[in-house]
């Protein structure tokens, strides 16, 4: 279900004096609630309609033609109805089996749109992937077209082998951070073609800003490119300066074509501490900076980031769809050896 937009019939006064903005947010308001309301009911009747379907299935009497029998009965007698066929009727007992003793979702589950449930229901391969999933489209509130990019992605693996690195001054880093930043960044939106020097990479960064705060998080919000620091007499520009709500912070992003170098990282820490020193407002959060790098040795970052005092990722990105059999491989192969060690 779309939320449709309030449309200001007279568009000088709307545009000129805002006087109807106050009336435009109440309706808007109501009409949010209205659409969760209805969300939610939808929801509830799939759930419900799935117990249904999920305990009467098990029932010899009924035979097992049954849910067959149902998609026909609904066929023949409410044909205007949507989602009764034998697929969606499946779905929503699948949707039922999957979340009936998870407490840890239950109440969740309304807050999700019925496509994003089907999306994640069929391309999550465990119970951890789906509750990752669902809490990452409620908490980005994403829509359907964004969940399915981040799972097409592989966002979920590509976290988990985040998380995976086990390097002291790389962890102290992300701790810093709270985990949000990954290790890789997948911008396949970009142009690629264009992309022959870090100012080519940042206009097309630039042209693609929506797509590339959906990869790196919503709580960003984007400041401003070639963002100027003085520092004594010498002037120097960030590439990309956000905000993170979440963080309450300042986010430099330092964009590089090639590898990772060490001395990045002196540069990146004067920017943050010029950002402290005359931007970042007293009740925010230090700034924290990011390097985006084609590639990068972790061992080179380890030692670059050991000394450094300022809070600083540094993540590779690829321009193209990681082969997600191959993150799915990569992070089980991670996850038998954790369970090795911990034998």
């Amino acid at each position: 279900m779309d939320k449709a937009k309030i449309v200001l019939q007279n568009t000088d006064i709307g545009k000129d004096n805002h006087q109807f903005d106050d009336i435009v947010k109440i309706v808007e308001s109501a009409k949010d609630r209205a659409y969760r309301k209805v969300n939610e009911e939808l929801i509830l009747m799939y759930q419900e309609v799935g117990k249904y379907i999920s305990e009467k299935s098990k029932e010899a009497g009924y035979g097992s033609n049954f849910v067959e029998n149902v998609a026909d009965f609904f066929s023949e007698n409410y044909p205007d109805l949507k989602g009764f066929t034998r697929r969606g009727l499946y779905r929503m007992r699948q949707f039922y089996e999957l979340y009936k003793d998870d407490e840890k979702v239950s109440t969740l589950l309304t807050q999700l749109s019925w496509s994003n449930h089907l999306k994640i229901m069929s391309g999550s391969k465990s119970k951890e992937e789906r509750e990752f999933y669902i809490n990452l489209a409620i908490k980005e509130n994403l829509t359907h077209r964004e969940l399915v990019r981040q799972m097409d992605s592989g966002y979920y693996e590509r976290y988990m082998l985040s998380n995976s690195n086990d390097l002291p001054a790389i962890q102290r880093a992300k701790q810093e951070t709270h985990n949000l930043f990954m290790d890789s960044y997948v911008l396949e939106f970009l142009d690629a073609p264009k992309i022959g020097n870090e100012r080519e990479f940042q206009k097309s960064i630039l042209q693609n800003l929506k797509n590339f705060i959906l990869e790196i998080g919503k709580d960003f919000s984007f400041i401003g490119n070639e963002y100027r620091v003085q520092v004594g007499n010498h002037d120097y520009y960030v590439d990309l300066l956000f905000y993170h709500r979440g963080l309450s912070c300042l986010v430099a992003f330092e964009l590089k074509i090639g590898e990772f170098k060490p001395e990045y990282i002196g540069k990146m820490n004067l920017y943050l501490e010029a950002l402290d020193r005359e931007v970042k407002k007293q009740t925010e959060n230090p700034s924290v900076g990011v390097i985006l790098c084609a590639s990068k040795d972790d061992e080179v970052v380890e030692f670059a980031l050991s000394r450094s005092l300022s809070p600083t990722m540094v993540s590779e990105y690829t321009l193209k769809l990681i082969d997600k059999n191959l993150l799915q491989r990569k992070l089980k192969e991670y996850v038998d050896i954790a369970e090795e060690t911990n034998e």
